[in-house]
């Protein structure tokens, strides 16, 4: 499974840039395959991900292991301080599926 960010290169403020950097640099740090998907470069892309997510609000970035959501910045900040970031992208569950293939 390859990680993917729902982010945008066009943000509002330098927090949402921030929030999307950290997610970006963690999974470098734990060499960890992402794709990132850009909101901004087509029409209906945040419908996609909104309706992926199930909040017709949600907002970027938006994380997802294939077609499990993992969730938003504050949840990945939350994984961050409890220590659960594998948990968070859902690599051990993964890793657990194919050990039974």
């Amino acid at each position: 499974m390859v990680i993917t960010i729902y982010y945008t290169s066009i943000t509002a403020t330098s927090a949402l840039e921030s929030h999307q950097s950290r997610i970006i640099n963690c999974l470098v740090s734990l060499n960890i395959h992402y794709e990132l998907i850009d909101l901004s470069t087509g029409q209906g892309l945040l419908d996609e991900m909104r309706q992926k997510v199930g909040d017709p609000k949600a907002m970027a970035p938006q994380i997802f292991n294939g077609d499990q959501y993992c969730g938003g910045f504050e949840d990945f900040e939350k994984a961050v301080e409890e220590k659960k970031i594998k948990e968070f992208f859902k690599l051990e569950t993964c890793q657990n599926q194919s050990q039974k293939d």
